[in-house]
């Protein structure tokens, strides 16, 4: 006999629970569109040590700090289970809500369903979550909200694409001084000319105009502390970072490199399925797979 909805979120809060005191876990993480009314956020809250709650919209928000937990926002896009709780990592760690080698319980299921997926991890144990505990953190050097703001450009870009249409994308972040020196113009360069604050993309106005400029074949470039300094550039690094998985071309490539041998964060979003990945040193230390793929892997592929 079928369980109801009520049924399951009752059954996975004992079971997050039960494993989060188990293993001594300090924070649980879970998404608040899963849950219909307060009760089973009241009791998960009682349940951890330290609740996050997940928000993707204002009320969401404000429905969280009523219950008195932890809350982090992220885009209000469609993705896979894996692809909700990965983005939710990448920015509790920008935060510093979560610290490399600790372990942490995710309660997901998807939008105005039953949260029917627990899972376990260690921040640097996961390899599609952060490859490496060795690495710095993740914005060192990089204003916090400028990190935040280009993923969640990214993770919308590739949900949304652009009229309809799939983009690929790319931008580098930090160590505008030395990425600079591997860098060269495709185009005339659209950013140059304007203040730092008319191209500053913390300013949600300029939104539009990057999704415009993603159609221009090349990488964004941007300081650490957000100003875009220019679009539809060469990367040209002349070093690759890890060995690439199969199937990624050279906008990888040149994201691997450039994060080889720059103190740069790199942010790519694949033209032939909507993957985004994030760069660091080298190494991709995570990739989020929109929900809805798109069409089999064009020409566009060799790019990605």
């Amino acid at each position: 006999m079928a369980r109801s909805r009520k049924e399951i979120t009752s059954i996975m809060i004992g079971a997050t629970s039960a494993v989060a005191g188990s293993l001594k876990a300090r924070s649980v993480f879970a998404y608040v569109d899963e849950f219909e009314d307060d009760k089973p956020l009241r009791d998960l809250k009682n349940a951890a040590a330290e609740l996050i709650l997940v928000a993707r919209s204002q009320d969401e928000h404000n429905r969280a700090r009523r219950l008195g937990a932890k809350v982090l926002t992220v885009p209000a896009v469609n993705l896979t289970r894996t692809g909700r709780i990965k983005t939710a990592v990448v920015i509790a760690f920008s935060q510093r809500l979560l610290q490399p080698g600790e372990t942490f319980v995710f309660l997901c299921g998807l939008p105005s369903e039953p949260a029917d997926t627990l899972m376990v991890m260690s921040v640097g144990a996961e390899y599609e979550m952060f490859q490496s505990v060795d690495q710095p953190k993740l914005t060192e050097h990089i204003r916090r909200a400028v990190f935040e703001r280009v993923f969640g450009l990214a993770i919308e870009l590739a949900s949304e694409g652009r009229e309809g249409k799939p983009i690929g994308a790319m931008f580098v972040l930090g160590d505008y001084r030395e990425v600079q020196k591997h860098c060269q113009q495709s185009i005339i360069n659209p950013f140059k000319g304007y203040l730092e604050r008319e191209r500053h993309i913390l300013d949600h106005g300029m939104a539009e105009t990057v999704k415009e400029f993603c159609s221009i074949d090349g990488a964004f470039i941007l300081k650490g502390n957000g100003a875009i300094m220019s679009a539809g550039t060469t990367v040209r690094p002349g070093l690759a970072g890890e060995e690439l998985p199969r199937g990624l071309g050279s906008r990888h490539s040149a994201a691997a490199g450039i994060t080889a041998i720059t103190k740069s964060i790199a942010i790519t979003i694949s033209e032939s399925n909507g993957t985004v990945r994030v760069w660091r040193r080298g190494q991709m230390i995570t990739e989020i797979e929109r929900a809805t793929r798109s069409a089999p892997p064009s020409a566009a592929s060799e790019l990605d």
